[in-house]
């Protein structure tokens, strides 16, 4: 098991985020788990920018549309600009979650018919990379959704 504990700029020999990502993304262990086959690539970097494809979707609210007359359980963290297009009643208010006695950010929820539920949680300091930035906060949101537990 790899553990990386270094996840600030400001800590010995200047490992920063983007130096955390790079060395687990290389790490030959990371890769076995994640089932990358030895060769296929040399070495990860952060964005690839010649990869030739077509950007054909403008928008995903049509499939989380269909989603929402499912017995679903959803979690989206980061961004809610698409959601009210989705006409979801709301079951709970903004209320702070919290990691180790800390405000680890603020989540809300969203109903629909059936069983459907979205939890809309937002990861305090989290940036555009939450979990590369705020790992153990991310680590403990998913975790305690995944539980079953009230973000």
């Amino acid at each position: 098991m790899l553990v990386l504990f270094s996840h600030t700029t400001n800590q010995p020999g200047g490992v920063g985020p983007t130096t955390t990502s790079y060395i687990w993304a290389n790490n030959r262990q990371v890769q076995t788990a994640l089932h990358v086959r030895k060769g296929t690539k040399m070495e990860w970097s952060r964005c690839n920018w010649s990869l030739s494809y077509t950007y054909d979707i403008t928008t995903t609210v049509p499939y989380h549309k269909y989603l929402t007359n499912k017995d679903y359980k959803v979690l989206i963290y980061s961004t809610n600009t698409w959601i009210k297009s989705l006409n979801l009643s709301l079951k709970r208010d903004w209320l702070p979650w919290y990691v180790g006695g800390q405000v680890g950010g603020y989540a809300l929820e969203y109903a629909h018919e059936q069983n459907y539920s979205l939890v809309f949680a937002t990861v305090k300091g989290g940036g555009h990379t939450a979990p590369e930035y705020r790992p153990e906060e991310c680590l403990a949101m998913i975790s305690k959704w995944l539980a079953g537990f009230t973000i």
